[in-house]
Parts: C-alpha cells; structure tokens; sequence
C-alpha cells in the first residue's frame, strides 16, 4: 500500500530536493506551500496545496482531506541575519506556525513527523558536534528552532507523536539532474554568493569576518549536499514507517571548511577566480560548526554520499549557470 507524506514547505530548496527522495523511495507527495519563499515551478513530484502553516483550521482541513501517513516539516525562515534583525518573524513563523501544525496533526490524527531543524540549535562549541553537544543558540533562528524540536518531543509525549529530528549543517549543492536547486531572492548563502562572484566579474563576495579563531580566520562550516540531506530525510520516514521511535541525529561529513577555502574551492570549479574582501563579521555567526553523523550511519544506514566539496559546488555551479541562461 503506498503511503502519503505531507510536506510543508515542499516548494522551497531543502523542501524540494527532499520531495523528489519521497517520489523516489515510493512515497505519494503532497506540498503544502504559501510560495512567500518557495517555488511554484520546484513542485514537482505530487499536488501543490497553498496554505499557511500559521492558519491552523486549512492545516487541519488539509491534513483531514489528504490523510498522510506522515509530515515532514521545512516550512521555515532560515536567514541568520534577518533572525538577529527581526525575531519577530521567526519566532511568529517558525514556532508559532510549529505548533499550529502540531495541533493540526491531533486534530487530524496524524501520528509520524520528520523535522528539519538546524545545527543553528547549537552555538559555539569547539569541538566535533554529536548530539550530545549542548544545545546554546546564539542567533533568534535557532532558538527558535531549538523551541519548535521541545514543542515535538513534548507533543509527542503527550498526543503519541513519533518524532524523527533532523539537525543538518550547511545545505549545499543542488540536484544532479538539474530538475530542482537553490533560489533565494535575496540570496544571503555563502555558495551561492561565492559561485555569483564567479559567474559576475562586476561582483565581489564578502567573506564576514577574517579573525575568527580557526586556521586562516575565516568561519569554518560542513557542507552537505541537499541531496544527501533529502536521503536522510527520506530514510528518516522509512525509520518511523518501520516502528522507529522518536529520536535526533546530526547530519554532517565530519569536515569543515573554511569561507576562504570554499572561495578557493569555487575558483577551481568555475575555473574563474572568486573576487573577495575580508568583510565584518555578521552578527549571530559562530566560528566553526563541524558535525559528527556517526549515529545517522548508525541507525538511519545514512551516509553523506555526494558530499565532497568539489560535487557539492560543481552541481551547484550548473543549476545557477542554468538559471542564468
């Protein structure tokens, strides 16, 4: 019997890269989007629903209409910056549009759900990530994202909700088969900036912040490809599917990067130098965040196959050289 997952969302670029892993693995996809930063054109794999997850009673409706066997949860602003300028709209968004959906899911009774959530839950640490690691936002987005994961577990516990959390690190790269990628408008991500400083000789990329405490100053990150990231979520329904209990895991490679060394890294690729200048920092951004998957591969069988830096930045430059033509 084919089952349904419902994803919110699911027109945006973690969203839709993770629609089409469901497509794949079998699952029926619908997306549940109010396109204020998804992709109409990026929902592909099964019906687009527009809604807000913030409206609580078309939530419901929905969930009641489609009866998923399953949510899985992207709908979410996720900007560092625009957090630490206005936290309004994140904690509106983010945590109260979370438990809207939470009380969708008992209203509807819908019993299993994916969360994307964020190494942003973290903070600083200096040391390899696990989840373990305590949790220590320093920016409004991951707390609020670290609000959403004690409202799951909590509702979880109290309406028999199976949780899976996912706590991924940089999301990069885009669809080897060009079908769905990366668009932000504005575009605040690091690859996407950097590839612009390629493909635009008349733009130069800002590296925020050149005396951090790692190796050349520049802030280090573990980049995942997003399609890596879509097979854990897919693996992570397929977990819950087979009587999994609620649980957390990281992605990430175990490797970091410094901005620098991803510029350099960019130059390579595109064969065309990156023109950049040491800028200030950006408020909110901590020096290195560098994860431990052991317990993914552990438990999930999930291993970040795409995720060395020259496939991630090589599919990335190809999507953007496509949406430039």
């Amino acid at each position: 019997m084919t089952k349904t997952v419902f994803v919110t969302g699911g027109a945006g670029y973690v969203g839709s890269h993770s629609a089409k892993a469901f497509a794949k693995a079998g699952w029926e996809v619908v997306t549940y989007d109010n396109l204020s930063r998804g992709h109409r054109d990026l929902v592909k794999w099964g019906p687009l629903i527009e809604g807000d997850i913030l409206d609580t009673q078309a939530l419901t409706q929905a969930l009641k209409e489609v009866r998923p066997d399953a949510i899985a949860h992207f709908a979410a602003f996720a900007y560092v910056a625009e957090s630490m300028q206005q936290p309004e709209i994140y904690y509106r968004n983010n945590v109260a549009g979370t438990m809207s959906l939470l009380d969708a899911m008992v209203a509807a009774d819908v019993k299993q759900m994916v969360f994307s959530s964020s190494c942003a839950t973290y903070g600083v640490h200096e040391e390899m990530i696990t989840e373990a690691t305590p949790q220590q936002p320093i920016n409004p987005y991951g707390a609020s994202k670290m609000i959403c994961e004690r409202m799951i577990q909590d509702y979880g516990m109290a309406h028999d909700i199976a949780s899976v959390i996912l706590r991924y690190f940089n999301a990069g790269g885009c669809d080897p088969d060009g079908e769905t990628g990366e668009r932000h408008d504005p575009e605040p991500h690091v690859i996407p900036l950097a590839i612009k400083g390629a493909m635009d000789g008349t733009f130069t990329f800002n590296i925020l912040g050149g005396d951090y405490d790692t190796p050349d100053g520049t802030p280090v990150r573990d980049y995942v490809h997003v399609s890596d990231l879509a097979d854990a979520h897919w693996r992570a329904l397929d977990y819950l599917d087979r009587g999994g209990a609620s649980d957390i895991f990281n992605l990430g490679t175990g490797r970091g990067y410094s901005v620098m060394e991803l510029a350099d890294a960019v130059s390579r690729v595109a064969g065309k130098e990156v023109p950049r200048v040491i800028a200030d920092r950006r408020p909110g951004d901590p020096p290195s965040l560098v994860a431990s998957a052991e317990k993914a591969e552990r438990v999930l069988g999930w291993r970040p196959e795409r995720s060395d830096l020259d496939t991630v930045l090589r599919t990335a430059w190809d999507w953007f050289q496509k949406e430039a033509s």
